[in-house]
């Protein structure tokens, strides 16, 4: 490289601004805008971030590479928003020839978390009626576990059961979690100190500020996000390869 070239490298390297972590207050605006603004629909949200959740565990935790003969996953839905996500990466899961299993621990009574879980009965995606409490019953059925339990507007500091419970056990498993946004149980605005320790994150629309010591593997999904949402919020999005809707951080 000659010298003009190298500098300007160096140059447009020492441009490039960090990424944004979200607060709590900024993913909801965010997300209202895309709602009220770009006339995205809940549903329309719910299925890319649901896909591209599905897609980053094909990529984390490949059918090849799976410790089990059978390629057998527990997602565990909460009864909001992170749990209907989690609903829809369990259906195209089962696209993608894994074997998923789902717990609720509450049903939810909004009609669009029920139609998703219309479409996972129809795909014959088995349930769960209660979450065992003993830990090896869990490492010995299921290769991973997908955290779908709460997202960014849960108030981790008033949990109610049967939540802190399932939290307990998640901590106890021997197998890999792999959280949608925001790891059940952690503050969205700080990393936690206690509680569970996922080996994988699928961080939606631009990371949550709980991930910046993250250190496992860190997906983020959001090529969706329009250009000006970007700016305005100076996300400073890493670039996507090829066509892909998600990029490993």
């Amino acid at each position: 490289m000659d010298k003009m070239n190298q500098s300007s490298a160096e140059a447009e390297a020492e441009t490039i601004e960090p990424l944004r972590y979200l607060s709590k207050g900024e993913a909801a605006a965010i997300e209202t805008e895309l709602l009220r603004d770009y006339r995205f629909g809940q549903q329309q949200l719910i299925e890319i971030w649901g896909q591209a959740c599905a897609l980053a565990i094909t990529k984390a935790f490949p059918l090849g590479s799976l410790a089990k003969k059978q390629p057998t996953v527990l997602v565990i839905c909460g009864p909001d928003q992170n749990g209907s996500i989690g609903l829809v990466c369990a259906r195209h899961l089962r696209m993608y020839e894994y074997e998923p299993t789902i717990y609720h621990p509450q049903r939810s009574s909004q009609s669009l978390h029920q139609d998703f879980t219309v479409q996972c009965e129809k795909m014959d995606i088995p349930s769960l009626s209660y979450l065992p409490t003993e830990v090896q019953l869990i490492n010995d059925a299921y290769n991973l576990v997908i955290d779908a339990m709460m997202g960014p507007d849960a108030d981790c500091a008033n949990l109610r059961e049967p939540y802190p419970g399932i939290l307990v056990t998640l901590k106890q498993i021997k197998i890999p979690i792999a959280s949608v946004d925001v790891p059940s149980g952690w503050d969205v605005e700080e990393p936690s100190q206690d509680g569970i320790n996922p080996e994988v994150l699928i961080s939606l629309t631009a990371p949550k500020k709980c991930a910046r010591s993250f250190s496992g593997k860190h997906f983020l999904a959001g090529r969706f996000l329009p250009y000006d949402i970007q700016k305005k919020y100076d996300l400073n999005l890493p670039d996507y390869p090829g066509t892909d809707c998600l990029v490993e951080l």
